[in-house]
């Protein structure tokens, strides 16, 4: 007789180490929790040397300024422009104009010719504040460890935690990126799923229409 297939019993939210995404914040499965900043950048290279100065001096008192831990994620992407592009050539199709039609049809095939010579990538940049399960306080499971792997706390208690200690540390994040010009909000529920799906799914890196509406009904927004 052939050998009893044992069925893989092994989930995704294991692997990636996530128990929960909740409250705008990732809950890890020991605890542990961080919220993600996305910001805008600044193309260093065409400031002039005064403003670059100023900007390395700006960015040199946001790190001194910080009395907590922060990790930086840059995430770099192959550009499709293929949406673009398709919208150009409907645009072209549309109008009327002869002239600005032919200009949109030049547009177009620059922008196809130089994406096929040169590798176009989409950056984007992230800020994590984490929350480790230590600042929770007092628990036989945080010091020794237990029998079994699992939260130290309750979900709701931990959340509240966090939230505590991690949202004044946003808010001085953010008004300190704001002082460099840089535009940065912090990931809501929905966003931080899309970045999770998009990180451990390359190769689609969109959550259908369906999977945003029952994201939005576990956070009890209205359809």
């Amino acid at each position: 007789m052939p050998d009893t297939v044992i069925p893989i019993k092994s989930t995704t939210q294991k692997f990636t180490e996530i128990e929960a995404i909740e409250h705008d914040m990732v809950m890890y499965l020991d605890g542990s929790c961080s919220l993600v900043i996305e910001t805008s950048a600044v193309n260093f290279g065409l400031l002039s040397e005064k403003e670059q100065e100023a900007l390395i001096y700006s960015y040199a008192g946001l790190l001194n300024s910080l009395s907590f831990p922060i990790q930086i994620l840059i995430r770099s992407q192959h550009k499709d422009i293929r949406a673009y592009l398709e919208t150009l050539e409907d645009k072209e199709k549309k109008q009327k104009n002869p002239k600005i039609a032919a200009n949109i049809q030049s547009y177009r095939l620059f922008v196809a010719e130089t994406v096929k010579e040169k590798e176009v990538l989409d950056k984007k940049f992230y800020l994590i504040i984490p929350f480790s399960f230590l600042e929770l306080g007092k628990s036989a499971q945080v010091f020794f460890g237990g029998g079994t792997r699992g939260l130290p706390y309750e979900k709701s208690y931990i959340f509240d935690r966090a939230s505590m200690v991690l949202t004044p540390k946003c808010d001085h994040l953010l008004r300190l990126l704001g002082r460099l010009g840089l535009k940065a909000r912090q990931l809501k529920n929905s966003q931080l799923i899309q970045l999770f799906f998009s990180i451990y799914n390359p190769s689609n890196d969109t959550i259908t229409a369906e999977g945003h509406r029952e994201i939005e009904k576990k956070e009890g927004a209205t359809p």
